[in-house]
This record gives structure tokens, sequence and C-alpha cells, in this order.
């Protein structure tokens, strides 16, 4: 019965989805949607590649999965993937009714899947990954996550003990992830410019899990990112399996070393925390000199070394590759530089990397900040708090000529912002996000900066648009100051 259950429910599914494009609505989860309501146990039965890859963590999930789902197109895999979907059990469901036909048999070997932390008791009973790279974990809505060490004690419950995890040892709390799994720690060596003390309103890891002494940081990044130790019991954080050292973001280039060694919890405080001697090593391209993305991209190389690449293979296969432009995107209109940065509301350390990363680039520049919870007004009001726990302070700046607000927390990102030591006279508040558009100084050389979070993602495409035809109807045709024919 279970069976004819789940048929009758794939190909209700199918035929959601010739619906969907007849009459133009995206639904980009809906054929999960049906499919679980008519057959709630459907991943159960459903067929699915040989080998799946997953990923999850609280920040940088969609831009690792894309990231692998392209590399390993550059290696000649296609792999199913939820990248047009959402990452809890409707979107993965969709994502693998399209790697079907109505037969029910799968169309793919490999699978790469962006799996939402909360999601994996509904599906690992299901499918056990045969990799899951687990990017940080860290704060994230309070009324929906609570604490990052709640969602680490949530995912060890879940995650099958057969699934090979990887982890960003330089984050005390994912790589605390799974003691029982089998682990692959990375991280990145002493950079330049890093420091010893946080810099951030967020560090959600300060007490020694051992002893219960206070840690201290050999180096770190931001928030609890870095290379902790206790110097009352000697804890310290897992040594590397593989990582990135020599970090040269002038010349955009670091180099990745496999380690020899066991996973283990020494007592070193030595500049290069490998585990044992190095085995390879390879120097590799820096994709995007974010110390986030730099992460992002060292978490990849270290899944497909696991998954069974060689370095020169992963090296290959990242040729071309990079973040998404709807996460992150540049583009020169004349002397301005229009950049769109996914910015996510209701998470406050997402929203510092942000700030910070704005703050260190240079020259002057303009925001429209359209990241306001804008999803939320429809049906509940959100707690906003997390804009308190968000690192405004690096908005204090003078090179900031001038931050448009909007929505109906607008006055609550203002009223933050002056707390923040923000001056009122840069921040404008408007009613209509296109109203933003025209307060727009397009002073020389401006970078204008629009940031949007996962609620106003649509927003944020069209106001990028936006903004383009405006400075180019302000400056000229081409957007260089000459009309046309000039």
């Amino acid at each position: 019965m279970g069976r004819i259950r789940f048929y009758f429910a794939l190909w209700a599914a199918k035929l959601s989805v010739v619906a969907l494009k007849i009459t133009r609505h995206n639904g980009t989860n809906f054929p999960g949607v049906v499919a679980l309501r008519l057959c709630p146990d459907f991943l159960k039965y459903i067929q699915k590649p040989e080998r799946i890859v997953g990923v999850t963590g609280t920040n940088g999930k969609t831009t690792a999965t894309n990231m692998a789902r392209d590399m390993l197109a550059n290696m000649g895999v296609n792999a199913l993937c939820n990248s047009t979907g959402s990452n809890i059990a409707t979107g993965i469901s969709t994502a693998f009714i399209s790697g079907v036909g109505l037969s029910g048999k799968c169309r793919y070997d490999t699978a790469v899947l962006e799996i939402d932390e909360r999601s994996a008791k509904n599906l690992f009973p299901y499918f056990a990954p045969d990799y899951l790279l687990v990017m940080n974990l860290s704060r994230d809505s309070i009324m929906r996550n609570g604490h990052p060490e709640y969602i680490r004690d949530f995912l060890t419950t879940y995650i099958p003990k057969s699934t090979k995890v990887i982890l960003n040892a330089d984050d005390l709390i994912a790589s605390s992830v799974s003691p029982d799994n089998q682990r692959f720690f990375y991280g990145i060596s002493r950079m330049e410019g890093d420091r010893t003390e946080v810099p951030n309103l967020i560090s959600d890891l300060q007490i020694c899990p051992r002893c219960s002494g206070k840690l201290k940081y050999e180096y770190i990044r931001y928030s609890n990112i870095g290379r902790a130790y206790c110097p009352d019991c000697g804890y310290t954080a897992p040594e590397y399996d593989g990582g990135a050292s020599s970090v040269d973001l002038e010349n955009m280039k670091f180099r990745y070393t496999l380690y020899q060694g066991v996973h283990s919890q020494g007592a070193t405080t030595s500049d290069g925390p490998g585990a044992g001697e190095a085995v390879d090593s390879l120097e590799f391209p820096v994709m995007n000199a974010s110390v986030f993305n730099i992460y992002n991209q060292v978490a990849e190389i270290s899944l497909f070394h696991v998954m069974g690449y060689s370095l020169e293979e992963i090296r290959k296969a990242m040729d071309g590759v990079g973040i998404t432009k709807s996460r992150l995107g540049t583009e020169q209109v004349g002397d301005k530089t229009v950049i769109n940065f996914l910015c996510k509301e209701k998470n406050a350390y997402a929203a510092s990397r942000v700030f910070e990363r704005i703050h260190q680039i240079d020259g002057d520049k303009e925001i429209l900040m359209y990241n306001s919870c804008i999803g939320d007004t429809h049906h509940w009001s959100e707690n906003v708090c997390w804009m308190y726990d968000a690192d405004f302070e690096f908005l204090a700046d003078d090179r900031i000529k001038q931050i448009v607000v909007y929505g109906d927390r607008g006055l609550d990102l203002k009223f933050r912002m002056l707390l923040a030591g923000v001056d009122e006279s840069v921040i404008t508040y408007v009613e209509k996000p296109e109203e933003g558009i025209d307060k727009l100084k397009l002073f020389p050389n401006d970078n204008i900066y629009i940031l949007y979070g996962t609620d106003s993602f649509d927003l944020g495409m069209k106001t990028r648009r936006q903004v383009i035809d405006h400075i180019k109807a302000c400056e000229g045709n081409d957007g260089t100051g000459k009309e046309d024919g000039r």
C-alpha cells in the first residue's frame, strides 16, 4: 500500500511541475509539498543517487552547495542539486522528484544537497549523506534556532554514524559536531592582520568546554573564529587535517596543505596547526578577498579531498567557479561601482560579516539597506534583538556618505545605527524602495552597496537593475557621462 501511495504522490508531483510551467509560477518546492502531503514517507521510497553530498551550517550553505555543483560539472559530473528549491524536506523532495522518471528510476549518480540544520531530524531517517560539510555554527534567528550549541547537539543527534563529516577546526562549536563519526578538520593558519581579542559583539564560545576556564586565542578573525586554547587545562582547537596557509591577499593566492596524522586535540600553540607532517601541498588562487569566503573555498577543497579527488584535480575544477552573483555581485558603470550583497535579516552574525567587509573596502560609499524582515510583516513581527547583536558600529565611518533604510523595520534600523554612532544626517528613511534610488548622491567614484536579505531577495535584484539604469540615465546612456553619438 505504501509503494502504491508513493507512485500516486510521484505522478501528482510530476503533474504539478507541468501545471507550474503552464501557469508561469515559480513554486520551486511545490512539487515536494504535493508529494509529502499525499505520502508523508515519500522520501523513504523515492530512489536516490548512489553518492550524496550534504552541506549544512548557519551561513554559507548556498554558496558552498553551488560551488560544489559547479566543480563537479567541471569534472564532467552532472549532479542533482536543490539550488532552485528550499533546503528543507519539501525542497529536497522536489530535487529528488526532478531526478527520477515516471517509473521512479533515478537518472543521477551524485546529489549535492543544501540541508537546513533543523531539517536533519526529518531527512536523515530516510537517507544518509556519504559526506556532510558543516560550514559553521553561529547565532541565527533566536525565534527559530535559539543558540548555536543547541544546533550543534541537534546535528550530532541526527547525523548518521556512517556519514563522513568535514568540519571547520577554527570554529569550536562546529568542530565538536558528531564526535563518533569519521571527521576531517580544516582551517586557515595565521594571516596578516589577525588579532588576539574578539572585535565583535557576538562571541558565542568564551568558556573552555573541558574545564570551564576562559578561552584565549592565538589569533582570531571574527566572533569565535580562530585558534582558541585554554591556558588552564591545555585544551585547544582540533589540529588541521588540511588547511590554508601563506594567504597573500595582495597577490590573491594561498597554499593548501594536507597533513598526515590522526584527528587530535593536542595542546600546541604553533603557527602551523597541522596534525602531522605535510603530505601534499598546492597553491590556489583566492576567489574572493573576504575571510569568510576564503573559509568557504578552503571548505570546498577539503570536501573534495575527502571525496577522493587530488589537489590538482580540485584546483582545475575550481577554474571559472565563483560565488553566485545573486549573493555577491559587482558591476562597473562609468566611474560608479554597484555592489549587491546578500545580508541576511534576523542573522546578526551574517550581517556583521557584511558590515565589516564594507568597512574594510576603500573608497567613499552609499548603502541601500533593504534587509529589514520584509517577509515577516505580512503575518507576524520578528524580535529585533538581532540588530543589537550585529556590529552596526562598522558603519560609523566617515567614508559612508549615505545610508537609505526602508521597510517596517527601517526606523528600528535607523535607531540602532544612531546608537552605534552613525551620524543622523547620513541616514535617510524612505517608505517605498524606489524612493531610495532617487536619494542617491552619485558623487564621483561612488560605491553603491545594495543590501538585501532572504526575505527581500527579489527586491534586491530588482533594485540592482534599477540603480544601474538610474546611473546610466543620469550620466549618459552608457554610464560614462557622455550621451550616445557625442
